[in-house]
């Protein structure tokens, strides 16, 4: 074999193993919520603590992503990394291993937060191996294939959940525990080499954005469970944002800060930025919206509601590697801006055709949409990462990944909002239509939107649940689906106005000092 040829194959080794190691990460976003119901079931588990069975992992990745990102630039990515595989993996295991009893609870809670560390400490030094391991020029086709692969195993967490969730729910857990082995096998075969700069660990730092992060999620997060009403609520959103302004003040002029605040005067790097947040706003919230729809208005299993998440992946995937190849050849602007134009036409003329109730009709805009989306968020997150100095790029993944989870956290909180007001009024005036006086129908209509339309946790079946909720759920859905659309309008506005054309120059060596933005890139 040649030596170029030696050296392709030992990328694409390398390249393998990050896809393995972050798969567990993406499947791990949607697996649980299949098999909640029997999980809480067997484990006489509170509604409450199922959702922190949930939120947990979330919560947790959400506020240390920045940390793992740090400490994958100052102590090597390829040995977090893999620090990270195996922290995800035992979690995962002893998951899989909850007791039964008055241990059960706290035993998952505790277990599924470990999970979410090992998420972020493994995420940002993974993506930051692939970056270090590919010149810029063939970047963009990487990580369309990182993030093509990686993304669509979102949508398979559904349909694998449910599947195994029928021989144990403990099974959903224990699948991670061979990826993980694959993925440690392949790092040892390929021995990715990355540099890294030793400093030390801005633990002032960690606990401003922890806390910021944390409390601020905790907050949207629980608004579903006690209501915007709550003071409690406000305040922890409140305080969280309060410690996220301190944060950003307290890094400027640390000696060895958490996260260079300074990469923020790149205005490529913080428009990818802003691109990203809003683009996330829609993507994983589209997951349980698009689920709930397929549930209760069309009456679908969970097995087939995570089928029908596929046609959003058929496009996705397709056309992230169609924007990766588009970001090497011309720059990250064009499939950007065209991604998110796509996508907003994709999810508005999907939401227009909701309340047909017929997959048949929403079919080819499922695919649009996602054809959209996988243009577009591939080029945008390898442009923003590429802004950084090579020592940097952890940390830089670790701000893109705060910036999208914080994002969709807020979003889903908002729209969810959305969706039950929503669905409450239309409940109410259909009950009115059929004779209720309008007290009764309100009273009813707000029990009904509670729960969800009737769902019974996702099992299906359209003949349990009257035709006209089914319509009212279908409306409810599409004020959120226009909503989104909205949102990709207005980011394909802030992409058209905030980059710069053409591709992104060779990084300087003076702006591979670090903390020192590049002056000559461009978008």
């Amino acid at each position: 074999m040649s030596g170029s040829g030696a050296a392709t194959g030992r990328r694409g080794l390398v390249l393998a193993a990050m896809i393995f190691a972050v798969a567990m990460t993406f499947i791990d976003q949607t697996i649980v919520s299949i098999a909640a119901p029997k999980i809480q079931s067997e484990l006489h588990l509170t509604g409450t603590g199922m959702q922190w069975a949930i939120n947990s992992y979330l919560l947790a990745m959400a506020a240390l992503f920045a940390y793992g990102g740090r400490l994958s630039d100052t102590l090597g990515h390829r040995r977090m990394v893999t620090l990270g595989v195996v922290i995800f993996a035992a979690a995962s295991a002893l998951c899989g291993l909850t007791p039964t009893g008055a241990l059960a609870q706290s035993w998952i809670i505790a277990f599924r937060a470990v999970q979410g560390l090992g998420g972020a400490i493994m995420y940002p030094a993974a993506l930051a191996i692939v970056v270090n391991t590919y010149e810029l020029r063939e970047r963009g086709r990487a990580l369309a294939l990182f993030f093509g692969i990686a993304g669509g195993l979102t949508a398979v967490g559904p349909i694998l959940g449910g599947y195994l969730t029928e021989w144990t729910w403990r099974g959903i857990f224990w699948v991670n525990v061979p990826v993980a082995l694959v993925a440690l096998l392949l790092i040892w075969i390929s021995k990715p080499q990355t540099q890294y700069r030793p400093a030390p660990i801005d633990y002032p730092g960690l606990a401003l954005i922890a806390g910021g992060v944390g409390l601020s999620v905790f907050g949207f997060q629980q608004s579903h469970v006690w209501g915007w009403s709550n003071p409690a609520i406000w305040l922890s959103i409140a305080l969280g944002a309060a410690l996220l302004v301190f944060f950003f003040r307290f890094e400027r002029g640390r000696p060895s800060p958490l996260m260079d605040v300074s990469i923020f005067r790149d205005r490529a790097f913080a428009v990818q930025c802003l691109v990203l947040g809003l683009s996330m706003t829609v993507f994983l919230p589209m997951f349980f919206f698009a689920s709930e729809y397929a549930s209760v208005a069309l009456g679908q299993s969970a097995q087939q509601a995570g089928v029908t998440l596929l046609y959003f992946f058929i496009g996705f995937i397709v056309t992230a590697q169609i924007g990766g190849r588009m970001l090497d050849r011309i720059g990250a602007k064009r499939p950007v801006v065209a991604g998110a134009v796509l996508s907003a036409v994709g999810f508005y003329l999907w939401a227009s055709k909701m309340p047909d109730l017929n997959l048949s009709h929403m079919t080819s805009y499922i695919i649009l949409s996602g054809a959209g989306m996988g243009l577009m968020i591939g080029p945008s997150n390898t442009d923003a990462v590429n802004r950084a100095s090579s020592l940097s790029y952890g940390e830089a993944t670790g701000i893109t990944q705060t910036v999208r989870n914080y994002a969709s956290s807020l979003s889903l909180a908002i729209l969810g909002t959305v969706m039950i007001s929503v669905f409450q009024s239309q409940i109410a005036d259909s009950l009115v239509a059929q004779g209720a006086t309008r007290a009764a129908a309100n009273a009813a209509a707000a029990a009904a939107a509670k729960q969800g339309g009737g769902s019974s946790g996702g099992s299906g079946g359209s003949a349990v649940i009257p035709h006209w909720i089914q319509l009212d759920f279908a409306h409810a859905c599409q004020a959120v689906f226009y909503g989104m659309a909205g949102i990709m309008a207005v980011t394909a506005v802030i992409a058209l106005l905030g980059l710069r054309g053409g591709v992104q120059a060779e990084r300087t060596a003076h702006a591979e000092q670090p903390g020192i933005p590049d002056p000559t890139g461009s978008a």
